[in-house]
């Protein structure tokens, strides 16, 4: 999704800087590509978002690479399936909540002071905040607080003339879920309950962050935009 988001940016004329684990450089290396071949500059600024030290010099680093901040998008996330809260270790619920729920506040924290009336935040929640699987006890309660962090914030900025928006996806087709976010019974039949018996495509939702961050929106904030193919909320 963060890949889709940055892609539609550079094709709608925004310089863009991308946040990547280290271990996603090839994948990240391609995002970049494709940002230049859009005619805009592409920066990789790899790191562990879970540290707030990192966070201060990515916001830092971005800003000097790219002149500034317009647009904020927070969206990097971790999701693991387990049937029972008895199976969640303390090593994987920080792990969750510092990559969830951390690390936007490290960003924004730093990242604030460099913008400027116009620009604007987006967070990432999900359908999941609003009617959380039984499987997803510590992801779910963290989009419920990225929901909240967005209505939350977008008054606290308003005068200062800064939006703050959320995207609430659904079944989203992503390597979130191959890689522990859903068990092989859900992968097997994900998206199937949607209105449209499918899963949603990253590129689905790319036109939507594009959307919340034009100056035409200028009257939105506090919002959060649900695209679950027909289901959930909003």
């Amino acid at each position: 999704m963060g890949r889709a988001a940055a892609i539609a940016y550079a094709r709608e004329g925004a310089d863009v800087a991308v946040n990547y684990h280290p271990d996603e450089e090839p994948d990240a290396q391609e995002v970049i590509r494709l940002i230049k071949e859009a005619g805009r500059n592409g920066v990789a600024l790899p790191g562990d978002l879970r540290d707030a030290a990192f966070c201060k010099k990515l916001v830092e680093d971005a800003v000097q690479k790219l002149g500034g901040v317009d647009i904020l998008v927070s969206n990097a996330g971790r999701q693991q399936a387990h049937d029972s809260i008895l199976d969640i270790t303390d090593e994987q619920f920080d792990w969750t909540m510092k990559t969830n729920i951390y690390a936007p506040f490290y960003i924004i924290r730093a990242a604030l002071p460099y913008m400027k009336p116009g620009a604007v935040i987006i967070g990432t929640t999900s359908e999941q905040a609003y009617d959380p699987s039984p499987d997803l006890y510590d992801y779910a309660q963290t989009k419920a607080a990225t929901m909240n962090f967005v209505k939350s914030l977008a008054k606290q900025l308003a005068p200062k003339g800064i939006r703050v928006c959320g995207v609430a996806p659904g079944p989203i087709w992503t390597p979130l879920q191959v890689s522990g976010g859903a068990s092989m019974e859900k992968l097997e039949k994900f998206g199937s309950m949607s209105s449209f018996g499918r899963p949603g495509q990253p590129a689905e939702l790319a036109s939507i962050y594009v959307q919340l961050a034009s100056s035409d929106a200028s009257y939105t904030t506090g919002a959060v935009y649900g695209a679950a193919g027909g289901t959930g909320q909003p």
